[in-house]
């Protein structure tokens, strides 16, 4: 008969054989993204729960001891509707865009450089790491400009322009701060708020912000923390990996439709500007990021 602590001495080394494995087969990708720039946009579900934001934090922190330039740009879309509403302050929008007055932006900037910002920088020391929080108008990182987007009557034909306020879009990105940070033990976290030349600030998407900060440090990976499992073809599979003409046709033929339209775009512009690969990855399972970059199959989808 085997008593019962041999039972759990053997259970214990089969667990530590399977941790072994697991680490012995991740080395080569360890190996593949030491010493390149990771840029995470870190949002959705995964941002709203603890425990998800408390093992996002221990990955991140991983991933820097691992030798890899690991950048976090942030979003806080529902953070900042609760601020608005708690304020009394009412909000409209255009084709689905929050129209962003002197007054929305002020609360803008105070929950993304602020309060959210400051949560994420302190998981992630609470995690063993180093954080450091910016904006994209610190250091001039982000440039930004007036988005401008046009919308047309389908009644009348006529098109009219959109005044979305201080909404804006990054003119340029100056990646050397970034450069200095990943020289050092330090992650740096940035809220998605540019300043444009005459000195206006301007909410910008988390998700654009996150594409251009991207293709300005050349990240060997651009992960988008979503959602939703990834791209899905029209029976709802997941597709695994497109190239980027692939991904222009099936938003032509209204595969790719909705909110995951822009997320698209956002990963082939980051590709043009020279980000080696992106990926679109769902939030909310446990170690999104271990699983997309060090294991064979990844997570969510591959485009590149």
């Amino acid at each position: 008969m085997v008593d019962s602590a041999s039972k759990t001495s053997g259970a214990a080394l089969s667990e530590g054989l399977r941790t072994a494995q697991t680490l012995s087969e991740a080395l080569p990708y360890i190996r593949r993204y030491a010493g390149k720039t990771v840029t995470i946009k870190y949002g959705g579900h995964a941002m709203g729960s603890a425990e998800l934001g408390r093992q996002f934090a221990i990955d991140a922190v991983l991933l820097k001891q691992l030798g890899v330039h690991v950048v976090i740009v942030h979003g806080g879309g529902p953070q900042i509707a609760e601020m608005l509403t708690r304020l009394g302050i009412e909000s409209s929008f255009e084709e689905g865009l929050r129209v962003t007055d002197a007054q929305t932006v002020d609360v803008v900037e105070m929950v993304l450089a602020g309060k959210i910002n400051k949560q994420v920088v302190t998981a992630i020391n609470q995690a063993g790491g180093q954080a450091i929080g910016l904006s994209g108008k610190d250091a001039q990182l982000i440039v930004a400009e007036k988005l401008h987007r046009t919308t047309r009557d389908p009644e009348s034909n006529i098109e009219r322009v959109l005044d979305l306020g201080f909404v804006g879009e990054p003119k340029t990105v100056n990646p050397g701060i970034l450069e200095t940070i990943g020289s050092s033990d330090v992650i740096p976290v940035i809220a998605p708020i540019g300043v444009c030349e005459n000195g206006d600030t301007y909410n910008i998407n988390a998700d654009t912000a996150a594409g251009a900060i991207a293709g300005a440090t050349k990240a060997a990976r651009f992960i988008l923390l979503t959602d939703v499992p990834g791209v899905l073809d029209k029976d709802g599979n997941l597709i695994e990996r497109l190239d980027a003409d692939e991904a222009r046709a099936l938003i032509k033929d209204g595969t790719i439709q909705g909110g995951m339209i822009p997320k698209v775009e956002t990963c082939i512009r980051a590709l043009e500007e020279g980000v080696e690969a992106a990926v679109i990855v769902d939030g909310r399972t446990a170690h999104a990021l271990l699983l997309e970059l060090f294991t064979e199959h990844g997570a969510g989808t591959l485009i590149q």
